[in-house]
């Protein structure tokens, strides 16, 4: 559901900033002789690499077996490390190795005394990327049309080995390299997806859990209509004139229900990375989830959300040039998530708004009657149009056959194990808003929310040092302390509204 590729994508700036600190090596170079090529040399740190075979469908041996691939990344203090973090930066889809210098950026105040361990998800980076013959623009600049035919395809290619790529499946990879590596316990930290599959280790494998920061976070039951994250975008818009005092929020919101309305009648075509048809599910879709990825990282930069009060209400007036600038920025840049795997979990695992078992005709029948009856629920779209802005929800996954037999997560019973989590959210966030959060925090008996003000998806990329203090200090102590930082984030820069 939530594309973590952008919040990782941001954290090219960070790598400059460790410039040198993380490259590919060869064998022989920083690590063993017999690391393989893709091992990451990490300057100040011993890096272990490695694969474990796994099967590819547990139970079924025809369909043959993947290897998962780690990079652990040692602690620089003297003795044992005091506990291992075990980051999954999102998608899915979006690999871990090859962000080994984010990683390391993060975690720097934890290097000290606790290990990284980096896994690719079974189909990502080294680890069999996944080729179901679906091209990542043609899947992110498509039509809707054209995104449920490419899903189709994708299950037509893949066939029975669908069934190998689902979330319990990558969360049990994770442990079999925990117990290959000797690792007792793990604090897992998820950021975007990360919060829906970390969450499904913890039930799976309690006993291996000692903490667990989720960032950007979702529950496994979230609203198939994604109601919540429409609402978000309302307040995304209320929040940032409010705190900037250069626009009026509530006609904001109105302005984009008067060009989404446009949009639904008489869509317009933009020139960005590709050719771009933009309807009001593409609005949606841009608006809710790329134009809310990384606000905060630089409150001073001036931000797609920031800008898009301006260009709505110049749109509304009847010029689209600011309206259009608007799309070029926000289309997602290539090269960070395997869309076929993002396609093929999603469609496995996430609650569709049909029978598993109806036909084709008939789900489009059940899709519609969903809509139907939620009519008026999503903030400044109408149901169909924020429905079909939706990448991996709505009717996405419309001609997916399914796993027979497959327990979806939302569908499991299974109590969170009770240990120390912390949920964050960003108050900006429409991929994975303040409501969603709240409701994953509560899946635990041992939880603390913190909602980080003038923060996007996700508040960990602020460059106060606040957010990632806090989490530092809970995975040392399990307790959070000193939140009222987060108070101190400013508002980010908004384009002022001329009349």
């Amino acid at each position: 559901m939530r594309a973590g590729i952008r919040s990782w994508a941001s954290f090219a700036a960070v790598a400059a900033i460790a410039a040198g600190l993380v490259t590919g090596c060869d064998a022989g170079e920083k690590n063993s002789s017999a690391a393989p090529s893709w091992c990451p040399t990490v300057e100040g740190y011993a890096v272990d690499c490695g694969t474990v075979e796994r099967p590819l469908v547990e139970g079924n041996p025809g369909l043959g077996t993947v290897n998962v691939g780690y990079a652990l990344i040692r602690h620089s203090g003297n003795g044992a490390a005091k506990g291992a973090i075990l980051p999954n930066p999102g998608g899915p889809g979006v690999p871990m190795i090859a962000h080994a210098a984010e990683a390391v950026k993060l975690s720097a105040e934890m290097l000290s005394d606790h290990d990284v361990l980096l896994i690719d998800p079974r189909g990502t980076g080294v680890s069999d990327a996944l080729d179901c013959g679906v091209g990542e623009d043609e899947f992110q600049l498509g039509t809707r049309e054209q995104q449920r035919e490419a899903v189709g395809r994708c299950a037509d290619r893949l066939g029975d080995k669908a069934a190998g790529y689902t979330s319990a499946a990558t969360v049990d990879d994770f442990d079999a390299v925990r117990a290959r590596l000797g690792i007792d316990k793990v604090i897992p930290y998820g950021i975007s997806y990360g919060t829906y599959l970390l969450p499904i280790y913890a039930q799976r494998h309690p006993e291996h859990v000692s903490a667990m920061i989720l960032s950007g976070a979702y529950p496994h039951d979230h609203d198939p209509l994604q109601r919540p994250n429409a609402e978000a975008v309302s307040l995304a818009l209320q929040r940032i004139c409010e705190r900037s005092g250069v626009c009026d929020g509530n006609r904001a919101v109105e302005d984009l229900r008067t060009v989404a309305a446009r949009l639904r009648e008489r869509p317009i075509t933009v020139q960005a990375k590709g050719r771009v048809v933009l309807d009001e599910a593409k609005l949606a879709s841009l608006v809710f989830e790329a134009a809310t990825s990384n606000v905060g990282a630089d409150p001073t930069a001036m931000t797609p959300l920031g800008m898009l009060p301006a260009a709505l209400h110049s749109a509304v007036r009847g010029d689209d040039s600011g309206l259009i600038e608007f799309v070029k920025l926000t289309t997602i840049e290539p090269g960070y998530e395997n869309i076929g795997l993002y396609i093929t979990v999603a469609c496995n695992d996430y609650q569709p708004l049909w029978s598993r078992e109806a036909s084709v005709p008939e789900r489009e029948q059940q899709y519609r009657a969903a809509l139907t009856r939620a009519a008026g629920q999503f903030g400044a779209f109408s149901a169909e149009g924020f429905a079909g802005g939706q990448r991996d929800g709505g009717d996405a996954c419309l001609r997916w056959p399914g796993i027979p037999g497959h327990q979806r997560p939302a569908d499991v019973r299974t109590p969170m194990p009770d240990v120390p989590v912390l949920v964050l959210s960003g108050d900006l966030d429409a991929i994975t808003p303040d409501a969603n959060g709240k409701l994953a925090a509560a899946k635990f008996p041992r939880s603390t929310f913190i909602s980080v003000p003038n923060t996007g998806h996700v508040p960990d990329l602020e460059p106060s040092g606040c957010v990632v203090g806090l989490i530092a200090g809970f995975v040392r102590t399990g307790t959070v302390q000193g939140a009222e930082c987060v108070a101190s984030v400013p508002p980010i820069a908004v384009a002022p509204v001329t009349n």
